[in-house]
């Protein structure tokens, strides 16, 4: 199959079932076009997955394909913005129908799922890597930065930590159990917190979506603030399958490991109390952000380094 058979088959007809008022033009020429309303800030991000360092050889490409658009959302949802658009690159060593059905399909759920359309891309021959641009929109000088936390500011997240990393475990499992699934689901399914983090802008003073392990992510609102924080290990949130399956090792799991793509959240006491209902249910408070600088885990008996990931192997 030619790449431009392959666009036209599994990736067109995604497209052309989104339009929206913001996004003009989609694939078919040389360039999309999407309209930025007034008084609204375009922002956007990429990411990039590849085989053997993201996820394994031979995976689900069903599952890649909503992992790969969701790992790039959670960033729109940690700035607090609206989805609109994303642009995919593909690289495949080959073009196997059966394997881009299976993949577009994915990628469609999660569009849909999201909110976001399918605006263009590019397609080329090499080891399997899938990148995804993402745009959306926020209203103009509110985006949430990393850089505002502040000294009494709460420290929240918006779900359980640990088991998307302790999923790596079971990716091969033939027949895995009822709490093996639960794991692998929150690995193969992340969930961008869009509808959160669209309510957080304007409360929160800073956030960062939880990909490189919650330790990692949180030092760098730390570092762009100019702030410390202690965090209670009581209070951090675990599937009590993951603490089944791992027992003394999930605190580790959830301060550490990556692929949560849950936020973490800094606010002030008096804006997290002024919170609808549900934003409030939907971030657990789980430590305080402090003027002396460094993190610090009370009530933690960690039995793994507390470095979250990083490509070129150095802690972070």
């Amino acid at each position: 199959m030619g790449e431009f058979e392959l666009i036209r088959r599994f990736f067109v007809p995604l497209a052309n079932k989104a339009m929206t008022d913001q996004l003009v033009l989609g694939p078919g020429d040389d360039c999309a076009i999407q309209r930025v309303p007034e008084g609204r800030d375009l922002v956007f991000s990429v990411d990039t997955l590849v085989e053997g360092v993201h996820f394994p050889a031979n995976y689900s490409p069903f599952c890649l394909g909503w992992r790969a658009l969701a790992v790039a959302t959670s960033d729109l949802a940690a700035m607090g913005a609206t989805p609109v658009c994303f642009t995919l690159a593909l690289t495949l060593p080959e073009a196997q129908p059966e394997w881009l059905a299976d993949f577009a399909q994915g990628l469609a759920k999660a569009s849909d799922n999201f909110g976001i359309a399918l605006a263009g891309g590019d397609t080329t021959r090499g080891p399997l890597a899938v990148s995804i641009q993402v745009h959306g929109t926020v209203t103009q000088g509110s985006a949430i930065r990393r850089s505002g936390a502040r000294p009494g500011d709460l420290v929240c997240v918006s779900g359980p930590l640990g088991a998307a990393g302790a999923a790596l475990d079971f990716l091969g499992a033939t027949d895995p159990g009822v709490d093996q699934q639960a794991i692998l689901a929150r690995y193969h399914f992340p969930e961008p917190r869009l509808v959160l983090g669209q309510q957080l802008v304007g409360r929160a003073s800073a956030a960062i979506d939880i990909s490189d392990g919650l330790l990692a992510d949180l030092e760098h609102i730390l570092e762009q603030s100019g702030v410390g924080a202690e965090l209670d290990a009581k209070n951090i949130p675990m599937l009590p399958e993951l603490r089944r399956i791992k027992g003394a090792a999930a605190l580790s799991l959830a301060l550490t490991a990556g692929d949560d793509y849950e936020l973490c959240v800094t606010i002030a006491p008096d804006r997290y109390a002024a919170l609808a209902p549900e934003a409030q249910v939907g971030l657990i408070i789980i430590g305080r952000i402090q003027q002396e600088s460094g993190l610090r885990v009370t009530g933690a008996e960690m039995t793994e380094s507390p470095a979250g990931f990083d490509h070129f192997g150095g802690s972070v």
